[in-house]
């Protein structure tokens, strides 16, 4: 058999340690996007050139990692060891060891560290904007007739707060409006909330609030949307997040921060016991002044009335009757008197005028005297008849003011049947009392009937 050929010798393409590690970074960096891992900080070196290096490690596996000094001189926080980080970092390769590491861009505290730091910059933010101004905060209403609730409706936060309600005041109307409190779901739907609550204009107030948790578990109410909503909302906002240490970006923007749901309730309503005891206080009081001021006016209905008395206008119209009747006599007896001096005089003027003087000058002096007589007796006519009139006069003023005249009217005036004692007041007459009823033209026998019964 023919001896086979030798198989072809193969060419070797032999690399160096430095272009091998030059491919394998090339190739890390082109097919490895930066990326967001998250591990605890060791070994962690500060070298004078101002670059980090530590080992970024799990349980189960340690990576090296580099953040270079324009990097690493604008953290916000100071790391060290053991502490846990989430880091955003490239994959390369250190060439000259050959070490496989993560080229850091950027270090943050992971978990609540970074959390917490994310509600500081967010709480500067929004108070630097006066957000949480508490010139903008609003009252809120003393006694609230409807309440919203913007919370979970299966969460121990919405029973304790209708728990509180019931017991200080039943009066109040509640209405859930449900809204997931935890998880990316849950932000949305408190800001759609908020909003159409605000437009329905429904509730006199809004209590926004859930349970106690972790800072995660919190978080949906560190959001700048929720905060943004609640100061927009037409309707004033009470916040009760979580336990009384708790605190969250809606409890500086919300108009009041409660502690607690139990004590966002108590500070939203009054106590019941409270209202009852300032209304009894309010209603003595009440019967104190209309009591004061029934009393001050049937005082003065007694002043009145004694005045009256004391006046008495039948009393001062008899008597002006009486002084017109003497005021005629008098001038009666004046007229008579002066005309009985004329007379006299007359005939002693005809005496003599018969002694000394002719017949013609006694026919002419005859007949002045009876001109005068005439001029007399029409004097004395209008004397008297002014006299009358005034007299009329005074009879119409003292009638205005009788009592008669306010019986013609229509009015009445009651007297004890007994005693024909004036009654002014209903507490004067009992049940079956027999009471005279004085009218214009007479009087009514009446009695008083028992109070039917209030239906």
């Amino acid at each position: 058999m023919p001896t086979p050929a030798p198989p072809p010798v193969a060419t070797r393409e032999v690399w160096t340690p430095t272009a091998l590690a030059r491919l394998v970074h090339d190739l890390l960096e082109d097919a490895l996007p930066p990326l967001w891992i998250e591990g605890e900080i060791s070994n962690l070196s500060r070298p004078a050139s101002g670059h980090l290096y530590f080992t970024l490690k799990d349980a189960a596996a340690q990576i090296r990692c580099a953040m270079f000094r324009p990097r690493s001189s604008s953290l916000r926080f100071r790391p060290g060891d053991g502490m846990r980080v989430l880091a955003r970092a490239r994959v390369s390769l250190y060439e000259a060891r050959g070490d496989f590491q993560l080229i850091v861009e950027s270090l943050e505290e992971a978990g609540t560290g970074a959390l917490q730091r994310q509600f500081e910059e967010l709480k500067a933010r929004l108070g630097a904007e006066g957000l949480f101004d508490a010139a903008a905060k609003r009252a809120l209403p003393r006694l609230p007739r409807r309440i919203g609730v913007i919370t979970s409706p299966s969460g121990a936060a919405v029973r304790d707060v209708l728990s509180v309600l019931r017991r200080r005041y039943p009066l109040v109307e509640v209405d859930i409006l449900p809204v997931p409190v935890q998880g990316k779901e849950a932000p949305p739907a408190i800001v759609a909330m908020l909003a159409a609550a605000s437009r329905a204009r429904r509730h006199d107030v809004l209590l926004l609030t859930r349970g106690g948790g972790s800072l995660e578990d919190l978080w949906a109410f560190n959001d700048e949307a929720v905060a943004r909503a609640i100061r927009a909302s037409a309707i004033a906002v009470v916040s009760a997040v979580g336990h009384e240490t708790d605190f969250t970006i809606a409890d500086f923007a919300a108009d009041l921060r409660a502690p607690t749901p139990s004590a966002a309730a108590e500070l939203l309503v009054p106590d019941r016991n409270d209202l009852a005891r300032t209304l009894g206080h309010q209603r003595r009081r009440l019967d104190q002044l209309w009591q004061r001021r029934f009393d001050m006016r049937s005082q003065r209905l007694d002043h009145l009335l004694a005045r009256l008395n004391s006046q008495r206008p039948q009393a001062r119209l008899a008597h002006g009757e009486q002084r017109l009747h003497q005021l005629h006599a008098r001038l009666v007896r004046s007229a008579r008197h002066a005309l009985e001096r004329r007379h006299e005089r007359l005939a002693n003027l005809q005496r003599r005028l018969h002694l000394r003087a002719p017949a013609t000058l006694l026919a002419q002096r005859h007949e002045r005297l009876h001109l005068l007589a005439r001029r007399l007796r029409g004097a004395q006519a209008q004397q008297l008849e002014r006299a009358m009139a005034r007299l009329g006069q005074l009879a119409r003023a003292l009638h205005a003011v009788s009592p008669l005249a306010t019986l013609e009217r229509g009015y009445a005036i009651l007297l004890d049947g007994d005693s024909g004692r004036l009654v002014h007041s209903i507490a004067q007459v009992t049940p079956g009392q027999r009471l005279r009823a004085r009218l214009a033209d007479g009087e009514l026998p009446l009695r008083v009937e028992p109070r039917p019964p209030v239906r």
